[in-house]
């Protein structure tokens, strides 16, 4: 019975790790193992209690979806949690007291002596908060990852925690918002933001001064040291080594180092191997460019809270048309209100369209149903007339479903429109097709890529 569910499960397994990323499927789903399968009750062995937390909250749906799928409809889930020394027992961050506090300035040389200056300055931006970093699935892992941290640094797996990804997707704003959690949690706490650029220029100053001993004593007096950008300290091989020690130091202290970089260890160029070597030791957490949903939650969020006078249209169309990174979202937002008030208009979508013309390559059209028909046809050869038709053929009935599904997605129109034209079906109808391919794109991989290709064409 074991071995036929150990079967199934490498069945799901393959299933999901189709759906999500690479990454995460390694850091969630591997660890995972079948403990038992008795009265259709499947238990898997999860190696903590963080595990099923995390597993529940993001993932449940799609796990519940492959389960019915492979196992069949009953199947119920259960999670055995490895061993957990009092799990509900909350640790606390010890306060340090054996170093008096250092205020941290970035423009004198004698920074790291004591006895000059009474606080510690972490460098932390009062606008880089959890409160303001939304979650998507490009950036899950790394923001829970980040919670879990500030909770407990130093004490978790997750030590260091090197965030890797693409320019503008959020990582300097997730280190600063871990950093702001601890400081929170813990106000004592040594916490300290630092680019590896100003690092450098540090201990370029520390070395010339004479003053190296003091450089790398302030370091190791840290709790939590968070270091932006470390691709930035390539080829410096002084600066790699003595951060070498540092890093050991703090590591061997159960202090917590957060690192981030444009690329993985793997593709860090003119770095120490002893040093990508530790940058792996914790967990590797991938800031991936945020999807259309997260673009928009994004948007709609900062114009409220700056309370801006834009419509949800406007939003939507620069959601949909800007999708690189967070920072290029930001900018064609004051970009929109700047021309709105110099030039005293509303914030219109005929003004959105001209900002966004000198940032990015789009064309001025509006996605209509009739477009989104075009474009299913299109990818699938088919006559668009095939899709008023009232034929029952497997392929017919998909693109039906897909263009409702995006007509929804895209327009603004109402369910009862978009059923009118596509086979004069009622809102009940078109209900069921988007959520039969919203189903569909969690699960089914095919239908997924179908889908996107579609909508990529829909924005050429």
């Amino acid at each position: 019975m074991i071995n036929n569910s150990e079967n199934k499960w490498a069945l799901c397994l393959q299933i999901i790790k189709d759906n999500i990323g690479e990454q995460q499927f390694s850091s969630w789903f591997l660890p995972i193992k079948v403990y038992s399968l008795e009265d259709n009750i499947l238990t898997l062995s999860v190696p903590t209690l963080f595990f099923c937390e995390y597993l529940e909250e993001h993932y449940l749906d799609l796990i519940k979806k492959t389960l019915i799928r492979v196992y069949g409809e009953g199947i119920q889930l259960r999670y055995r949690a490895g061993v957990v020394e009092n799990p509900e027992t909350s640790i606390e961050v010890a306060p340090t007291t054996q170093h008096s506090g250092v205020k941290f300035t970035k423009n004198i040389p004698s920074i790291f002596k004591q006895d000059v200056y009474e606080e510690l300055d972490s460098q932390l931006n009062s606008n880089y908060k959890f409160e303001n970093y939304y979650a998507g699935e490009s950036n899950m892992l790394a923001r829970t990852a980040g919670l879990s941290i500030a909770q407990t640094p130093g004490k978790s797996a997750f030590n260091p925690l090197f965030i890797h990804g693409e320019s503008g997707v959020g990582k300097t704003h997730l280190m600063q918002a871990i950093g702001h959690k601890i400081k929170e949690l813990n106000p004592r706490a040594r916490v300290l933001y630092i680019s590896s650029h100003l690092f450098q220029l540090q201990f370029v100053n520390a070395t010339r001064s004479n003053t190296v001993p003091d450089f790398i004593n302030f370091y190791q007096s840290l709790d939590v040291l968070m270091i932006d950008d470390i691709q930035d300290m390539a080829d410096k091989t002084q600066t790699q080594n003595t951060f070498f020690h540092i890093f050991n130091h703090l590591h061997q202290n159960n202090k917590q180092l957060i690192l981030s970089s444009d690329r993985p260890p793997v593709s860090l160029g003119g770095i120490l191997p002893r040093l990508i070597s530790r940058f792996k030791w914790g967990l590797l957490a991938e800031v991936e460019r945020p999807d259309y949903e997260l673009r928009y939650n994004i948007l709609k969020n900062k114009i409220k809270h700056d309370g801006l006078p834009i419509t949800d249209d406007v939003a939507r169309y620069v959601a949909q048309n800007i999708s690189e990174n967070v920072r290029d979202l930001e900018g064609v937002l004051a970009s929109l209100m700047f021309r709105a008030t110099t030039l005293k208009k509303e914030v219109t979508l005929d003004l959105a369209e001209k900002v966004l013309s000198t940032s990015v390559n789009i064309e001025k059209k509006q996605i209509t149903i009739d477009l989104i028909k075009e474009k299913v046809c299109a990818f699938y050869n088919m006559d668009v007339q095939l899709l008023q038709a009232k034929c029952r053929k497997r392929e017919i009935v998909q693109a039906r479903q897909i263009s409702m599904y995006l007509s929804k997605k895209y327009t603004e129109s109402s369910l009862q429109r978009i059923g009118a034209e596509l086979g004069k079906k009622d809102h009940a109808t078109v209900l069921h097709a988007c959520k039969t391919i919203s189903d569909l794109i969690e699960i089914d991989k095919t239908i997924k890529s179908n889908v996107e290709e579609i909508e990529a064409s829909l924005r050429r």
